[in-house]
């Protein structure tokens, strides 16, 4: 996990220093996490997440992962600006808003992150394109723009020609991109997705995933809690949560053990015709039984070394750059 102080004199939401939504450079942090911690109050008092340092920078897609009951919602909550912590301080694109009033928060949240969740969560009654809408009447955008920007975000999940259906007539996966338009209408500085695609099947999951590296490719900033391994093996970074505590998840070691083997067998060819000497064995009860024993265990090594590597092969690992667009 990337830590490191909070900085100082951050902008308030509405000052002209404050970077706009969806804005700023690459490598830019989004979020940063300085000393957070969050104790639901008893009795008995409940820490649900300890003292915390992350940063997550602008294009980058991260992946957070982790068992019922380790604090993913906690975290969600406090990144989302759902909950205050108790402790530490939280930046959105440099705006100290963990401690903010909660009109400023809500300000922020409306206009820098973008939500989609499991279950969806549309309006049953209302079409794809008024559901999308609906977050640009809670951003207070005018009336006469909010047409031709849902629009412009359903075009880009591929969903233009369902903007009229209600989600009664959508697929899961139509729904799930209804939410995400939803989510990116605003131009978000991030998208948060808890668990997004917890309710599809493995295809659309596929699906999904491939939208949701499009739009990391696009330039968006993505944060994905999920319980899905292949979900997670796509973004470029993997954090796990336990117990309240996270750990960066790394596969580095993984490389570099598949290529020692490969050399071993070539090297090693000519070694193994003395493999057959283990018939010499045979004779060892007669007389050379001290002799011949250190003569197997020389080869012994070699064969072990192939048997551990199909173990390091499934270690975590594709931390590929894949990720979401920051727009």
């Amino acid at each position: 996990m990337t830590s490191g102080p909070a900085s100082a004199a951050a902008p308030s939401p509405g000052s002209a220093s404050a970077p706009g939504p969806g804005g700023g450079r690459a490598g830019e942090p989004v979020i940063r996490l300085s000393s957070v911690s969050y104790t639901y109050r008893g009795p008995p008092p409940v820490a649900a997440l300890k003292p915390t340092n992350l940063v997550i920078h602008r294009n980058e897609h991260v992946a957070i992962t982790g068992p019922s009951g380790s604090g993913k919602s906690t975290l969600l909550n406090l990144l989302g600006l759902l909950d205050k912590p108790t402790k530490g301080t939280i930046e959105i694109d440099g705006i100290d808003v963990g401690a903010a009033p909660e009109r400023e928060r809500a300000a922020v949240r409306a206009h820098r992150i973008g939500f989609v969740f499991q279950s969806f969560h549309l309006l049953p009654y209302r079409t794809s394109i008024e559901n999308v809408m609906l977050a640009q009447v809670y951003a207070d955008e005018p009336r006469r723009h909010r047409h031709a920007a849902a629009m412009a975000a359903l075009a880009q999940v591929g969903l233009e020609h369902r903007a009229h259906a209600l989600p009664t007539a959508l697929s899961g996966g139509e729904r799930q991109r209804v939410a995400i338009a939803r989510a990116l209408v605003n131009r978000p500085s991030l998208l948060m997705c808890d668990e997004p695609t917890g309710n599809l099947d493995t295809a659309t999951t596929v699906e999904l995933s491939d939208l949701l590296e499009s739009l990391h490719q696009a330039g968006a900033t993505l944060v994905v809690i999920t319980h899905n391994p292949m979900v997670a093996g796509r973004a470029q970074r993997q954090i796990a949560i336990r117990d309240g505590e996270l750990t960066e998840i790394s596969s580095i070691t993984t490389a570099p053990q598949t290529k020692p083997p490969d050399p071993q067998p070539g090297p090693g060819a000519p070694e193994q015709p003395t493999a057959p000497q283990t018939k010499a064995p045979d004779p060892q009860p007669g007389s050379g039984a001290p002799e011949p024993p250190p003569a197997p265990e020389a080869p012994g090594p070699p064969p072990t070394l192939p048997d551990r590597l199909p173990p390091a092969d499934h270690a975590p690992g594709g931390l590929d750059a894949l990720g979401f667009p920051d727009e």
